[in-house]
This record gives C-alpha cells, sequence and structure tokens, in this order.
C-alpha cells in the first residue's frame, strides 16, 4: 500500500486510521491515542509505513511509555528509520511545552502541607531526567514556600549534596523548614542505604540552626517516596 501522506491527496481520501488531524477536527484531540497525535507532529511515514503506524512502531519499542519517549534525545529518535532530525526535534519540542506547562501549573503552589503538595511542585523539574539531580524547597513560617534550589546534577546512580550550601541558601531565604527532593531515574522508590544516612546528617544540622528538614521525597517517573509519610524521617 503506498503512503497515502507523500501523494497530497484530500484528508477525507485517507484510510480511516491515517487521518488523525480530520479525527481530532471531527471529535476532539482527546480521541486520539498517543500514536495518532505523535503522527500529527511527524506529518508523514515511510514507503511501508503511515505516519500512524511509525508512531506506533516507536512507541511499541518503548513499551507504549511516554516518559521513555520524552527521555530520548535528537540522535536517538533518528535511530528510527523515517524519523530524521526535524521530526524528531517536532516530537521533542511538543513533549518540553507539555512539561513546561506542568511546571507552570506547579509556579502556582503557594504552600506546602504535604507530601503531595511538594511531589506536584518539583514533578516537572525530576521526571524524564537521565542523571540523578539533588533540589531543596525553602519554606518560610506557615510554611508559605520562598525558594525552589538545584544543589547538585550527578549521574546516573547519584548525586552530591552539600549540607554547607544548603543551610547556606536556607539562612539566605530565612527559611524556617526546607523539603530535600532528589529524583531516581532508575524508577526505584526504595531509598538507599546513602540516601537514609544524608537525610539524617541533614536533618541533625537543620536542628542546630533551628531549621526543620519536613521531609525528603523521592521522584520517579512513576509516583515519589516520602520519608516523613513513611517514617523515615
Amino acid at each position: 500500500m503506498e503512503n497515502l501522506y507523500n501523494k497530497k491527496m484530500p484528508i477525507t481520501a485517507w484510510a480511516e486510521d491515517d487521518r488523525p488531524r480530520e479525527k481530532m477536527m471531527l471529535k476532539g484531540r482527546q480521541s486520539l491515542s498517543d500514536a495518532e497525535l505523535i503522527a500529527i507532529l511527524i506529518g508523514s511515514g515511510t514507503p511501508k509505513l503511515s505516519a500512524v503506524d511509525l508512531s506506533k512502531h516507536i512507541l511499541n519499542a518503548l513499551n507504549n511509555d511516554l516518559n521513555a519517549l520524552a527521555k530520548l534525545n535528537i540522535k536517538e529518535l533518528t535511530r528510527f528509520n523515517g524519523i530524521g532530525e526535524a521530526k524528531a526535534i517536532s516530537i521533542l519540542a511538543a513533549l518540553e511545552l507539555g512539561r513546561r506547562r506542568k511546571e507552570e501549573d506547579a509556579s502556582k503552589i503557594q504552600r506546602i502541607v504535604c507530601s503531595k503538595d511538594t511531589y506536584q511542585l518539583m514533578r516537572p523539574y525530576l521526571v524524564d531526567l537521565n542523571h540523578e539531580e539533588f533540589w531543596v524547597v525553602f519554606l518560610g513560617r506557615s510554611n508559605r514556600l520562598l525558594s525552589v534550589q538545584n544543589i547538585s546534577k550527578g549521574g546516573v546512580t547519584g548525586t552530591i549534596a552539600d549540607p554547607k550550601i544548603i543551610f547556606k541558601l536556607a539562612l539566605e531565604h530565612t527559611a524556617s523548614n526546607v523539603v530535600l527532593v532528589h529524583n531516581h531515574p532508575s524508577g526505584n522508590l526504595k531509598p538507599s542505604q546513602q540516601d537514609l544516612v544524608l537525610t539524617a546528617k541533614l536533618k541533625s544540622a537543620g536542628a542546630v540552626l533551628d531549621i526543620s528538614v519536613m521531609d525528603h521525597l523521592i521522584i520517579t517517573n512513576g509516583g515519589y517516596f516520602s520519608f516523613a509519610d513513611e517514617g523515615k524521617l
């Protein structure tokens, strides 16, 4: 079967599965599958695959995980036959816009009253990363949000959180409380022994300065682990 996208035929002449644009216009964006949305971004497929089929092939290779897709870079995307640099850039640009939208929503949070608040605030910064990062949320009285700061960036298996840097920033912001946050690119939510030791160390250091370590969150693409909720703090 010839690729109808390359034939410049009217949308109404395409096969049902090959016209996601028309489907969106008629039924709305929510009616489209992930593959159909990606097909709209890439516009055309290959001589053997329609844009929809090519999109399905990419998603199948990633176990239909959009988070895994968002982690790919341009070079990795262009390894799929039919995806050149322009198409790869279109896909990544759309995913980045989605991430930034979540970041804007998170910026509306004014107070942190539970672990879910911290997760919603920090998730946009830490999902889709292939390396670990350590962040700190600085809170004032009544847990009012003062600032969010990246402390360090590390490798795949770890990062360094320097207590001197953390509490220097806390004093500069006149913070009453802090929440520690880092991600696990592996997807494993279980805290490591190093995580437990570091948390205890920072909690003790904060106590000397009368700055409370309220919680420590580990964030993955699939959820989060709260030291406070799990009685590990």
